[in-house]
């Protein structure tokens, strides 16, 4: 999800600099559950990820809701990452800055891209591939070379600039679960687990280090953006990577940095949009969803799961209308990181309840204690996200028991395990 990123420094800038702690904090959160997903991938090497490690050791139902709360992060997070793209465009059409038109094209974004993913496949992997390069473009320009451009005084003018007034601790955990939101998929690499050569060695390298870098790039870059742009234009900008590019090195730094968002917010929707389907039609092939969830077409493709969850996303984007895009904005991908932390949290239980099989030695009390802090965080986390979000938060899990009794009773089963 890190091409929403380009855009929720806006929602940052509400709190102040005294975000970048979450910044640190999130980094290290996120290492410790890519440590715990990459030794879960040496012990269990197996297809689905969270999915396959909670049902092994915490059971069926509770490996269903990681696969619902998995599948709402992707098209709840596909609504943020057509925001995204959507608010700097108006870069060139400054309308769309406006809360209907600019919700309208999203939804007209969301609609194009989803026929062109039912319709045809044949160029998805290229235009992925070059809108995965120009994504890191922006952030590794403003995070690198941004800094010979701050004003330390930006830092100390607007440390916490909460309002109403917050305490430090409040603000900082405020900020934690929108820092969150740029690490969610960091477990991508165990999906695949059963079919990469030699996963044992590929899949926690890519997880730790994959993690790593990019709270090292996610860090510069939000620093160096609250270091160039006065507080009162980061809080009301749009698109503060362009707005930077912009400070940096005149208007045409911002013109080319808006057009490599928008490119890369346009090409990682693109891709999401199929995956979206392709959770759903992995769980349903599984029989944790409803068997329709898994037809597809002669093309190989879920219609039904693709064309339903847009369906969904453009019902989540009408009714989180708001004054502006950064609220909107903000709001879904709140949503999001609630979904994506409930199926994290599940994981560290299950690799907690694993290691507690093992002879305990330091290596395993190590483990046991990074397993003890990664749930401390989520939890932490997760309040972060608001009274508002966890209540609906809790509302959205609670109905994945609507979606799972029919099921059961369908598959004819007497006792839900």
């Amino acid at each position: 999800m890190a091409q929403a990123f380009f855009y929720y420094q806006l929602s940052l800038a509400q709190i102040g600099s005294i975000s970048l702690i979450s910044w640190l904090l999130t980094g290290c959160g996120a290492l410790l559950l890519a440590f715990i997903f990459a030794n879960f991938s040496l012990i269990s090497p197996k297809v689905g990820g969270p999915y396959a490690y909670v049902s092994a050791e915490l059971g069926e139902f509770l490996g269903f809701q990681t696969a619902y709360c998995y599948w709402i992060t992707a098209w709840v997070g596909n609504a943020a990452i057509a925001l995204a793209g959507v608010a700097y465009l108006s870069v060139f059409i400054p309308v769309l800055a406006e809360p209907w038109p600019g919700c309208l094209t999203t939804i007209g974004l969301l609609w194009t891209l989803t026929l062109l993913n039912i319709t045809n496949m044949s160029y998805v992997g290229f235009f992925q591939l070059w809108t995965t390069i120009l994504k890191l473009i922006p952030i590794l320009f403003v995070g690198i070379i941004g800094w010979h451009y701050i004003h330390p005084a930006y830092f100390t003018d607007a440390v916490n600039v909460t309002h109403p007034h917050q305490s430090h601790l409040s603000a900082i955990n405020q900020a934690a679960a929108l820092t969150f939101w740029s690490f969610i998929g960091l477990e991508s690499a165990t999906v695949p687990a059963g079919s990469v050569k030699n996963p044992q060695r590929t899949i926690p390298l890519a997880t730790l280090l994959g993690t790593g870098i990019a709270a090292i790039a996610y860090i510069l870059s939000s620093a160096a953006i609250m270091g160039i742009i006065p507080l009162a234009d980061l809080q009301s900008s749009e698109a503060p990577f362009a707005l930077a590019a912009k400070m940096m090195v005149g208007p045409w730094g911002e013109r080319i940095v808006a057009v490599g968002a928008i490119i890369s917010c346009v090409g990682c929707l693109n891709g999401w949009i199929l995956l979206q389907g392709q959770i759903a039609k992995a769980a349903a092939d599984d029989h944790v969803f409803p068997a329709r969830f898994s037809r597809c077409n002669k093309a190989g493709i879920p219609v039904f799961a693709v064309v339903m969850t847009s369906c969904l996303i453009t019902l989540l984007l009408l009714f989180t209308v708001s004054n502006s895009l950064t609220q909107q904005f903000e709001y879904i991908i709140l949503i999001a990181v609630f979904a994506a932390l409930v199926p994290y949290f599940y994981t560290t239980m299950a690799f907690w309840i694993r290691q507690r099989r093992q002879r305990l030695t330091f290596v395993t009390m190590i483990k046991l204690l990074a397993t003890l802090l990664a749930s401390i965080y989520v939890i932490w986390a997760i309040i972060g996200s608001g009274q508002e979000v966890i209540a609906y938060g809790t509302v959205l899990l609670l109905s994945s028991a609507l979606l799972y009794v029919p099921i059961i009773v369908k598959r004819g089963k007497k006792h839900v395990h």
